[in-house]
């Protein structure tokens, strides 16, 4: 039973973890229509200006003051690449792609130059550092805290598409940027505000990453980049919430296939993303089982020579 918990309880903090990193990508690609291959880019950076932060100053003050310098390093990363970069690409998805993508490669590259390819450990405060006791079993208390950062983003999200100004122009300006540029409205500025904040969830995320892992490295955010996408393609862009659930479920699949599948946890993340695409639906042709129900319900014809 405690092996349960244990197993539970850290698959929800990684689960919250792929959260924060696919809430900002599903932003960008859900609002804006930009495939953003650059967002492990901005994480990289964003722990690193934390790393060296939190190993200044040192302690609680020194991860609080790291939170938010990975946070507004992220925000500022993605507004400048929006601005100079991907504002004069929108409609223009295979330009996007192609800057997205070289972005992703010479960002880590230049990092690795900079910082070296070795990882390097993440500097935990000692209030973190420890363990809880959860129905007899000991679960690191970082958990915890992912769980609780990664609820307060989804909670802000919903208020800002449903209750911000901002929110509604975008969400307007997707459907018909034409009407609202005549409205008078700037839809560009809301888009720079959107990708920049996608760019601050990435920043946010590399921190906790960070935290979680205990270790960071030039390629961290690309290879959490993936994980990301696949939470994105399985819960679609239908909501956040969906994407919460589907961070979620991967987080929990690939724990408990880590330990009861013998270490195959990104293999059965990758089976669950295969039975999730191939059972979806496509367009105007109902689900696999309406289309089997129909199959087997459909009248039979007969031949000329009479064999059905």
């Amino acid at each position: 039973m405690d092996t349960l918990v244990l197993l539970t309880l850290t698959g929800l903090g990684l689960g919250a973890l792929y959260f924060l990193i696919a809430s900002g990508l599903a932003l960008i690609f859900g609002l804006m229509d930009v495939l953003n291959f650059a967002h492990g880019a901005f994480l990289t950076v964003s722990v690193y200006t934390a790393w060296r932060t939190a190993d200044t100053v040192g302690g609680m003050p020194g991860l609080l003051l790291a939170a938010v310098v990975g946070t507004l390093t992220g925000l500022l990363l993605a507004a400048v690449v929006e601005l100079v970069l991907i504002r004069r690409l929108y409609g223009r998805v295979k330009e996007q792609i192609l800057v997205t993508v070289g972005l992703s490669l010479a960002v880590p590259a230049l990092v690795q130059t900079v910082w070296g390819a070795d990882a390097r450990p993440f500097p935990v405060p000692d209030a973190l550092a420890g363990t809880v006791g959860v129905m007899g079993a000991r679960v690191p208390v970082n958990r915890f805290l992912l769980i609780a950062v990664a609820l307060l983003v989804l909670a802000g999200i919903h208020l800002f598409l449903s209750r911000t100004r901002y929110g509604l122009i975008v969400r307007a300006g997707v459907e018909d940027r034409a009407m609202v540029t005549a409205l008078g409205i700037d839809v560009t500025r809301a888009f720079t505000l959107v990708f920049a904040l996608g760019g601050a969830l990435a920043g946010l995320a590399g921190v906790l990453g960070g935290l979680y892992f205990g270790s960071l490295s030039p390629h961290q955010g690309t290879s959490m980049l993936v994980f990301a996408f696949v939470v994105v393609i399985i819960g679609g862009l239908v909501s956040i919430t969906s994407v919460a659930l589907s961070a979620l479920t991967v987080g929990l699949v690939q724990q408990y296939a880590n330990y009861y599948a013998g270490g195959y946890g990104d293999l059965a993340v990758v089976v669950l993303l295969a039975a999730v695409v191939l059972s979806r639906p496509a367009a105007g042709t109902g689900s696999p089982l309406t289309r089997l129900r129909r199959a087997l319900t459909a009248p039979r014809t007969r031949s000329a020579g009479g064999t059905a």
